[in-house]
């Protein structure tokens, strides 16, 4: 039987990445999306055709009901959750006196919130196994802040304390919790930020990007690690200065 993922977020960018990668790992791999409908569906198309087990299903993950939903879809498709990749992820930056309500609501809901509610959705299910991996997808800027990013900033911070604390709760089952800093990646939001993506080289000890294959492969790495747990690994080379 294939061991299952469950990937939020994965119809664009590094979800779809990550999809492919797990796919050839042989998992069977759930393409969960809340909008790119025809996205989601063409990946696992492609999953398919290369011979892998996949599935799109959609989902909100700031809404508890639909991320039940989607958990007992894969339990019915393949009654088993080995991991859960919490990518899934929205940033829409403003000076922190300029963020709404709205929006700052919008991306702790799907950022922090969200992570928490497929986290707990799952949590049962991989106790029961007495095994599972999650993985979360935090940010340096989480780490470090960013003018312009208060809200993004503050989700990827609590994704951080998240992880340590989920770590240690579900440990004695054997359940692995761990956090990955992937990087500033060329998808879709950081091709079109001409500014941040000039920031980053410059800021990079090795003046270039983070790539997102290596991205990738190093999650799909990790998930099948056994004895790690409670870190947070960073992947990005970007260096904050201190000034005294």
């Amino acid at each position: 039987m294939n061991r299952v993922v469950i990937i939020t977020g994965a119809s664009r960018g590094l979800g779809t990445r990550l999809a492919q990668y797990f796919g050839d790992a042989q998992f069977a791999v759930v393409v969960n999306y809340n909008k790119n409908k025809d996205m989601a569906e063409d990946l696992v198309h492609g999953l398919r055709e290369e011979g892998h087990d996949a599935a799109a299903i959609p989902a909100d993950v700031s809404k508890p009901c639909e991320v039940n939903a989607m958990v007992d879809r894969v339990l019915t498709l393949w009654g088993r959750i080995d991991v859960l990749v919490n990518n899934a992820g929205v940033v829409e930056d403003h000076l922190t006196v300029r963020t709404t309500d709205k929006v700052w609501q919008r991306i702790i809901g799907t950022n922090l919130s969200g992570t928490f509610t497929c986290i707990r959705a799952i949590s049962e299910i991989m106790i029961k196994q007495a095994s599972g991996h999650i993985i979360n997808i935090s940010s340096i800027s989480g780490v470090h802040g960013q003018a312009g990013q208060a809200a993004y900033a503050a989700s990827k911070a609590g994704i951080l304390g998240l992880t340590m604390s989920a770590a240690k709760e579900l440990g004695e089952y054997g359940i692995r919790v761990n956090a990955v800093l992937p990087g500033y990646l060329l998808t879709d939001m950081g091709m079109t930020a001409d500014k941040a993506r000039e920031q980053a080289v410059k800021m990079s000890v090795l003046h270039r990007l983070s790539d997102m294959d290596e991205a990738a492969c190093f999650v799909v790495n990790l998930a099948q690690m056994t004895g790690i747990s409670g870190q947070v690994f960073n992947l990005d080379s970007r260096v904050v200065s201190c000034q005294p």
